[in-house]
């Protein structure tokens, strides 16, 4: 479905939509040269479309002529008293017919010419989208939420009506000139001639305001996204901006970026309003010059006054381009300076590259996994997150895996399902390197279920299904009820239709953890990696939770990251990290006859659930 054309309306008219999208070649020049490969899959009702703009030009040039001459009969039979209406009906029905032609062409060619600009737009969201989908953490810590919205509405719009009105009146602007000049110098050589000196200093000056709205649209642009991103930030902790009192303080952060932003318009605003005060003005000593010399040949009789007549209305459509100026160089410059921000997004590398699989035959799904002198250092870091992980699991086994705050418990389990990038040859599922999988297959082959659950502002059906939608009912239940989500659902008068709001506003931190971890459940795939998932549900629950997931994947792989002594103790082996270095692997009685840091961890656990003190579950303690 098409989202930018209007309601009833296919984009048929402004070309093929079923061929792959175009990517733009390497930055060279005008960042507007990179538009090109999707403005070329509308060439040819884009240049229909000019066509007939340019044609209604023409007949707009055909009616100066007529009009000069049912304006030189008039003055000649005012002066011989000889004056037949009849003979003005030839040149008025000739204007009237002009008239016509010209409003139908322009009709016609501009509305293809406007849906060729909806439809780049629509390509360049599309892109825009599935770009944003492929990139990694580091590049959304180098463009947040708002920064991103801003390219993809603001930019983009600048792009749409640079090419469905911009690029189109540029054209046309500079037919009408040509068109002008010739029809100007058929009438009236030396008159023409008098035009050219001034046009150096207009060009002059076109370019030079030119050049500092491109600068001041960079800045405004990026001042938007700055604006985007203060709200986007704002509204997503809204809870803890109350819960703190902090109201005053965010309402004046706001107004300090609003006021930068403000400012920032205010100077663009002052470059554009000064090139619609100088250009016209250097237009307007063309017309005084054309007035005054031609008024004196016709006084002289040397020029009729239906040829000065015809001639100043050619000077007009000369002179059009002129007044126009400003906003021409306006939306030129806003959508190079949209067009350049846009590719910035759209030139990022993803960090995670997906290829296709490189094994003839991919294995079977078992879920054995084997890690082998794994290391892994974040980009700019000065020490590695992980460092030398070395161990392997058989289908069936379950992991927990333990340590510190900053051990790489996370990190693991990041680069088991490839969101960083771990080495080659490191990492095996199935005796099968990791990377010989394509995303898609090695994502549901090992799936995990994140720290900080999400849920979209959807059903809450809609969010455990959110892998395949149209999932039997019984399945989605069989995965609530082994999440512990069974009772939930059952106090919910909507049950699984019940609407959860945006981030799963409606339901409590635990409600939410469990109703990710069933949409992993619901998968049942090879491997199961569950990222500290329990943090807001009671030890009870939890252990409830555990025993209903053993017995539900017998034969499925399984690892967890907790704090909890009490919860590692169900797995069959526990790994603990400290500092991304593995320090301990065993049982749960393997590793408290060892006494090491899993059993002093253990007895300082035990003691404070003696005294009833909670586990920090910053440390683990």
């Amino acid at each position: 479905m098409r989202a930018d054309a209007p309601s009833g309306q296919d984009r048929t008219e402004s070309g093929p939509t079923d061929r792959p999208l175009p990517v733009a070649d390497a930055p060279t020049g005008t960042p507007l040269r990179r538009l090109l490969p999707y403005h070329r899959r509308y060439w040819v009702p884009f240049w229909l479309g000019i066509t007939g703009l340019l044609l209604a030009r023409v007949f707009e040039a055909l009616i100066p002529l007529y009009l000069r001459d049912g304006i030189d009969l008039i003055d000649g039979g005012l002066r011989d008293g000889n004056l037949a209406p009849e003979a003005l009906a030839l040149p008025a029905v000739a204007i009237l017919i002009c008239v016509l032609l010209r409003y139908l062409f322009i009709i016609a060619s501009r509305r293809v010419i406007r849906r060729i600009g909806i439809a780049i737009a629509y390509d360049l969201r599309n892109r825009f989208y599935a770009q944003v989908q492929r990139m990694g953490p580091a590049f959304f810590a180098r463009h947040p939420t708002g920064d991103l919205m801003a390219r993809a509405v603001n930019d983009i719009q600048l792009i749409r009506q640079l090419i469905g009105m911009g690029l189109r009146t540029i054209l046309v602007l500079v037919f009408s000139a040509g068109v002008g000049l010739v029809f100007m110098f058929s009438l009236a050589p030396v008159l023409t001639l008098l035009l050219l000196p001034p046009l150096p200093l207009i060009v002059w000056a076109g370019w030079r305001l030119s050049r500092q709205v491109f600068d001041q649209s960079i800045v405004v642009q990026a001042g938007f996204s700055n604006l985007s991103d203060r709200v986007q930030e704002n509204l997503g902790g809204i809870r803890t901006v109350q819960a703190q009192v902090q109201e005053a303080r965010e309402i004046e952060r706001f107004a300090q970026v609003n006021q930068r932003y403000a400012d920032n318009y205010l100077e663009l605003a002052r470059i554009n309003s000064l090139i619609a005060s100088v250009m016209p003005l250097l237009g307007a000593l063309c017309v005084l010059v054309i007035i005054g010399y031609g008024g004196s040949r016709v006084l002289a009789g040397e020029l009729t006054l239906g040829t000065l007549t015809a001639f100043l209305w050619y000077l007009n459509m000369v002179l059009w381009p002129v007044r126009q100026a400003g906003q021409m160089v306006t939306l030129w410059q806003q959508g190079a300076s949209g067009t350049q921000r846009l590719f910035e997004i759209l030139d990022a590398e993803p960090e995670v590259v997906d290829t296709a699989a490189t094994a003839d035959v991919l294995p079977e799904p078992r879920g054995a996994l084997r890690i082998e002198r794994l290391e892994y250092r974040f980009p700019g870091a000065a020490t590695h997150a992980l460092d030398g992980i070395e161990f392997s699991l058989r289908p069936g086994e379950f992991l927990a895996v333990m340590g510190p705050v900053g051990a790489g418990k996370t990190t693991l389990l990041r680069c088991l399902v490839r969101l960083i990038e771990p080495p080659r040859a490191s990492l095996f599922l199935d005796d099968l390197d990791i990377h010989a999988y394509p995303l898609a297959e090695l994502r549901a082959r090992i799936v995990l279920v994140p720290q900080d659950p999400f849920l979209f502002a959807d059903l809450l059906r809609a969010n455990l299904s959110y892998d395949t939608p149209d999932r039997d009912p019984e399945q989605i239940e069989a995965a609530a009820a082994a999440a512990g989500l069974g009772e939930t659902l059952a106090r919910m008068p909507d049950g699984l239709d019940t609407l959860v709001g945006e981030r799963g506003v409606t339901l409590s931190g635990g409600q939410k953890q469990r109703a990710s971890l069933a949409r992993g459940l619901i998968q049942t795939p090879a491997v199961l990696l569950l990222d500290d998932c329990f943090s807001s549900v009671d030890t009870e629950t939890e252990a409830r939770i555990l025993t209903a997931i053993r017995a539900l994947r017998v034969g499925q792989t399984t690892v967890l990251v907790t704090h909890r002594v009490a919860t590692a103790r169900q797995a069959d082996r526990i790994l603990m990290l400290d500092a991304g270095r593995p320090v301990e692997l065993g049982s749960h009685s393997e590793l408290l006859a060892a006494g090491g840091d899993y059993a002093a961890l253990e007895r300082l656990q035990r003691r404070r659930s003696v005294l009833g003190d909670p586990v920090d579950e910053e440390r683990g303690t």
